[in-house]
């Protein structure tokens, strides 16, 4: 823009000059807006993707989901850390360390939000299957809804109790398949699923402070490493348990590097072309990506009542975005 007005002279305005200029403008919102789209969008897709990589080398090949988790973190923390002080210095990238207050809520995040995401995340796939450990997982704006709700000591309102009562029965129906006396999934794949949506609840909510003084790579940089250093003390790098071939590691490397860290970046970096709540509502990609591929590729069955109870989770989602509840 600062190109576009230099341009134009204010004592002698040309119509045609400023009408070009207003163009050039709004085309270049569009543009960045429709590039915020894609990012988030690719993000969304390269999670539900990883997802299915990790099923595939959880059932088939016999990896443990901790090793994994360890792995995962430890190198797209370094690695993304490692850029951003390539970008904007080491000071900046090590400025949070000086700060106690800010180290320790950064360890609690790491530990509690990332590393507790990430590990019962893989523990449902481990139990269960990609697709429904994610729409699980996305039952977090509902724990977000009802914690904003207790702490303003208020009731919510009736669009965001009846998108809330929407999400328990979608949530009864996936893990039901509609048979009131059994679970269609391992209940302990039940278990991990609502771990894994109260700590996505937690990774959104706690970290507020921390983004706005940091910057969002910085904090998920470290998180990630901290997170990964967690882990190894209870399932180091070194010990590793499955199926070696190079088409399980080449998964693992997709896993890593288009799973974690090209897929968190692209979803931090478009967050400067479009508000949160547009990333939150095309981030229900990641669900359906995930689905698709676990039905299409690795033949997980999905009754109807399932698949209707995951078509609820996705509502409960867009309709909790649209009102801001999920920012």
């Amino acid at each position: 823009m600062e190109y576009v007005e230099s341009n134009i002279n204010l004592e002698n305005p040309d119509p045609n000059k400023m009408s070009t200029a207003i163009k050039s403008g709004v085309t270049s919102q569009r543009f960045d807006h429709f590039k915020g789209l894609s990012m988030v969008l690719l993000g969304a897709v390269l999670w539900g993707v990883s997802g299915t990589a990790a099923q595939v080398l959880f059932q088939r090949y016999g990896f443990n989901p901790g090793w994994l988790v360890t792995v995962r973190m430890t190198v797209a923390g370094l690695l993304l850390l490692v850029g951003i002080s390539m970008k904007s210095g080491l000071m900046h990238t090590i400025s949070v360390w000086k700060n106690k207050q800010d180290a320790l809520q950064l360890v609690l995040f790491g530990i509690i939000g990332l590393l507790g995401v990430q590990y019962s995340y893989f523990a449902v796939i481990r139990y269960g299957n990609a697709a429904t450990g994610t729409m699980l997982q996305y039952m977090g704006p509902i724990f977000i809804t009802i914690y904003v709700a207790l702490r303003q000591r208020r009731m919510p309102g009736i669009s965001q109790l009846a998108a809330v009562s929407l999400a328990f029965a979608g949530a009864f129906l996936l893990v039901t398949n509609g048979n009131v006396h059994s679970f269609s999934i391992s209940p302990l794949a039940v278990f991990w699923g609502l771990i894994s949506a109260i700590t996505l609840a937690f990774y959104s909510l706690y970290p507020q402070n921390l983004l706005q003084k940091y910057g969002s790579a910085n904090i998920v940089g470290w998180a990630m490493l901290i997170g990964g250093i967690g882990m190894s003390f209870i399932t180091p790098p070194w010990h590793f348990t499955g199926h070696s071939s190079l088409g399980t590691w080449w998964l693992v490397g997709f896993v890593v590097l288009f799973g974690t860290l090209i897929a968190f970046y692209v979803y931090i970096a478009s967050l400067k072309y479009i508000s949160a709540s547009e990333a939150s509502l095309l981030s229900c990609g990641e669900p359906l990506s995930a689905s698709i591929l676990a039905v299409a590729v690795l033949h997980v069955q999905m009754g109807l009542p399932s698949m209707i109870g995951g078509l609820c989770v996705l509502v409960t989602v867009t309709l909790l975005a649209r009102k801001g509840s999920v920012e």
